[in-house]
């Protein structure tokens, strides 16, 4: 049993098959998934990992929250939950969950908060048909009815359908397909509604119902440094000024070598002194002829 990653919910769009059909899709995003704890069965008694996502502002994190995160050497979270795993799908703390973690074509459990709507009747909130729209009925179209029994048992049975709050509450979507993730944008897209408004967090678990497939990562598919990563680090001018400039060579001379290079250079060269008298010869020859 894997563990889950916690994503916000985006809206709701399309995509087109090959075939050219269109999918209705939602869009999930998901934001540094990060391992914030671990829970073991030597020390908690069960096996699980705690997720957290986002990031909080150090200044709007309560002071117990704040030594918890730094304990585990993480950055305050937006979210945390704690989804139950096998013992050998334990993972690091620290480790970052990549969207990749679900496959396309991949069952996936997604449970959330449902949108509230208020105090809400019976027709919209368990489908009743109401009563008649024209004869015999006034003022009481969409009631719901009588509800209870006569004098015996003399009340309205707990659990009966009737007008009450409706929404805002814990919904879980089963066997959700997953269409296609984006490990860039940590984007994962999902065939169909996903309960939530816009913006809500929701948690997407592989199905209790399907079989995992045999393609996908286990435990988990965790972001690593890779080789190429590392080439594409911008370089620090400052630290490599050093590397690049050499060291100057000292080149160290005697001093008789040091005398006789100026000597050298204070001494005429004789062959161009020759040459500059035969010019003057010859100069004087032409001028008196």
């Amino acid at each position: 049993m894997r563990s889950g990653m916690i994503a916000q919910k985006v809206g709701m769009t399309r995509v087109f098959s090959e075939d050219g059909s269109h999918i209705p899709v939602t869009v999930l995003k998901v934001e540094n998934c990060q391992v914030v704890a671990r829970k073991t069965d030597e020390t908690d008694g069960y096996t699980a990992l705690q997720v957290g996502v986002g990031g909080a502002r150090v200044k709007r994190v309560p002071k117990p929250m704040r030594g918890y995160f730094a304990k585990a050497k993480i950055e305050p979270k937006q979210r945390l939950y704690e989804f139950r795993v096998s013992p050998e799908a334990l993972i690091d703390v620290g480790a970052e969950i990549l969207v990749d973690h679900f496959i396309p074509g991949q069952k996936v459990d997604v449970a959330g908060t449902s949108i509230g709507k208020g105090f809400a009747g019976a027709m919209k909130r368990h489908n009743f048909s109401g009563l008649r729209a024209s004869h015999g009925v006034s003022v009481s179209h969409r009631s719901h009815g009588s509800t209870g029994n006569s004098q015996d048992p003399g009340k309205v049975w707990k659990g009966k359908k009737m007008a009450g709050h409706m929404g805002d509450a814990r919904v879980t979507t089963q066997n959700l397909t997953v269409v296609s993730t984006d490990l860039g944008k940590g984007i994962i897209l999902l065939k169909g509604a996903v309960p939530g408004s816009k913006g809500s967090y929701v948690l997407i678990s592989d199905a209790v119902k399907v079989d995992l497939p045999e393609t996908a990562p286990f435990p988990a598919s965790i972001k690593t440094t890779s080789s190429e990563d590392a080439v594409n680090q911008p370089i620090n001018e400052s630290d490599d000024l050093g590397k690049e400039v050499k060291e100057p060579t000292e080149v160290v001379e005697s001093g008789e070598d040091n005398k006789t290079n100026l000597a050298a250079e204070d001494t005429p060269d004789s062959g161009s002194a020759d040459t500059e008298a035969g010019d003057e010869e010859d100069g004087g020859n032409e001028v008196s002829s």
